[in-house]
């Protein structure tokens, strides 16, 4: 039986817990009462559509934003080797299990529907950083097409009839970290956590503008990945690592700061946004460092075939190790079997939402290191 497989019957296992709603709040999030998740980012995030850019995106691109209703409804989840970032399903498409099969999907027979606006190689804004292709999807103009065509046909067709069952999910920052390492990018006279800051209120900006004026309240922040530790850094020096562990850390204090300022503006009680947010930086540094327990065995390389032909099913013709055995898919992204793992981290980390207790955020260690617990992040911010 594969991984996925079984943490697909490990999710409908533990969504039939039903944790008890805060009293403070009049519809507190519930992931077992979450039917769509609409989700925003880069590659780490997206996945392709049959109406998307190829290798790219569900829908559209930076040249094409516009889209009729009955284009994004009658869109279909692609699912094959190059159809993610990661060589298979992603996180968004194993936490959802919406999309996983190979083939088509049509996210409106999912139990939890995925709507994904996120576009491989997106920076948050062309105001900071510049496109990496003329048709790429900035975060911002992602949040726009959304907020001009994605929401209105969703609205129209009563698949998000109240939007209290959806969550938003934001991954964002890959691409900004990675762009603007060398200092090069940033502003003369900006340090880079001035920098990392004006990102972040480029990001909830246009957040606010373009989702959250819309109706939406549920939102979900993922931070960084461990990119001080792709397969090119560990070739570094420790002094030459781009982007470090500092620059992650600086990085993720923003998001959690514009993130804790959404969170005051909104959470009371008349608009009641939720806010969480999911550490995957420390969870996924303990997957690095502990990755027996994984089914991982090889943390600081990639197979170099990985996209080649069949790779996923026979990768011992390139001299591969098996795909999954690896952290790494390639330079920059994780394997669909590192992206399983993580999604199997943050499913325990949303059924502990909503259950009006205060708690810290995923992927830490309690304090005795007796093992690993999962709670709230900024949903418990509420007043």
């Amino acid at each position: 039986m594969s991984l996925l497989t079984l943490l697909t019957i490990t999710f409908a296992t533990l969504t039939s817990a039903h944790p008890k709603p805060p009293l403070h709040h009049p519809n507190p999030f519930s992931w077992q009462t979450t039917t769509h998740l609409i989700a925003f980012g880069d590659s780490y995030t997206y996945i392709q559509g049959t109406f998307g850019r190829q290798n790219f995106s569900f829908i559209g691109d930076s040249q094409h934003l516009s889209f009729p209703a009955s284009t994004l409804l009658t869109n279909q989840i692609v699912q094959n080797q190059t159809s993610t970032a990661e060589g298979g399903p992603n996180w968004i498409e194993i936490l959802t299990g919406c999309g996983m099969e190979p083939g088509l999907t049509d996210p409106k027979t999912c139990a939890k529907q995925v709507w994904d606006f996120a576009f491989g190689g997106a920076d948050i804004s062309t105001e900071w950083l510049p496109l990496h292709h003329p048709y790429t999807t900035s975060f911002v103009n992602q949040t726009r097409q959304f907020a001009e065509y994605g929401d209105p046909a969703l609205s129209s067709s009563d698949l998000v009839p109240d939007k209290e069952g959806a969550l938003v999910a934001v991954w964002m920052g890959i691409n900004d970290i990675n762009d603007s390492a060398d200092g090069e990018l940033i502003p003369a006279g900006m340090s880079y956590r001035e920098f990392y800051q004006k990102l972040q209120e480029s990001l909830f900006e246009a957040l606010e503008k373009n989702v959250f004026a819309k109706g939406y309240r549920k939102f979900l922040f993922v931070t960084l990945p461990p990119l001080d530790r792709t397969p090119g850094n560990v070739e570094r020096k420790e002094g030459e690592k781009l982007p470090n562990a500092t620059m992650i850390e600086w990085f993720n204090d923003a998001l959690r700061n514009q993130a804790e300022a959404f969170q005051a503006r909104h959470g009371h009680k008349e608009e009641g946004v939720e806010v969480m947010i999911y550490d995957s930086t420390t969870f996924l540094n303990h997957v690095l460092d502990s990755p027996e327990g994984f089914g991982i065995k090889n943390t600081t390389d990639y197979c170099r075939a990985y996209d080649q032909p069949y790779v996923d099913a026979d990768p011992g013709q390139y001299g591969c190790q098996p795909l999954d055995e690896f952290f790494w898919f390639n330079t920059g992204h994780m394997t669909s079997h590192t992206h399983a793992i993580l999604a199997e981290d943050m499913l325990k980390f949303l059924l502990e939402q909503g259950g009006g207790k205060k708690h810290q955020q995923g992927g830490k260690k309690d304090k005795d290191g007796e093992g690993w617990w999962w709670g709230r992040g900024g949903s418990g911010w509420s007043a």
